[in-house]
């Protein structure tokens, strides 16, 4: 059995889209509430203007969600540009160690995940076409 064979597995293809799509809700729910916290329990702003705040990560997530539910490798792509932003980010800002260990661990590392999972999907789904 080769490893990289092209046979079609709608099932792992499936699978691969839903976690990619688990992924990106989650981490946007996360940062939804990361900045509405941040603005509404440390800068003492309102609700209103925490909530506009938060507008921003629900914007992206929503984008994310509606590319990568019709074009998987352009979602992908974004989310590897994502990965980019968040590195250089890291460098020019001049992140400590336990920074980079955080970043990595809720926003560079979810988004290469689903990025690759989104790529792998696209993948099956070009070989399914081809077979069928």
């Amino acid at each position: 059995m080769e490893l990289m064979a092209r046979v079609c597995k709608s099932e792992t293809m499936n699978y691969e889209r839903l976690a990619a799509r688990i992924f990106v809700a989650f981490g946007g729910v996360f940062w939804i509430a990361a900045v509405f916290g941040m603005d509404f329990g440390y800068r003492d702003k309102g609700v209103l203007a925490s909530a506009q705040s938060a507008l921003v990560p629900l914007i992206a997530v929503v984008v994310a969600l509606g590319v990568g539910w019709f074009f998987e490798n352009l979602a992908a792509v974004l989310l590897l540009a994502g990965v980019v932003a968040g590195v250089a980010w890291g460098v020019i800002a001049g992140w400590e160690a336990g920074v980079w260990w955080v970043m990595a661990g809720v926003l560079i590392g979810p988004m290469a995940i689903s990025a690759l999972l989104f790529f792998l999907a696209a993948r099956m789904q070009r070989i399914c076409e081809l077979q069928g």
